[in-house]
């Protein structure tokens, strides 16, 4: 397996057990729509 294969499966992994919980999941899905707003904004 490459390494970026592993890493892709990793993040996954990581993100799916964060998921379970809903404060855990709040908190992933506020940090991931900042980051996509700052991305947009930088255009």
């Amino acid at each position: 397996m490459d390494k970026k294969k592993m890493m892709m499966t990793t993040v996954a992994l990581g993100t799916a057990y964060l998921l379970k919980d809903q404060k855990s999941r709040e908190k992933v899905m506020g940090q991931l729509q900042s980051l996509g707003t700052s991305k947009k904004k930088k255009k």
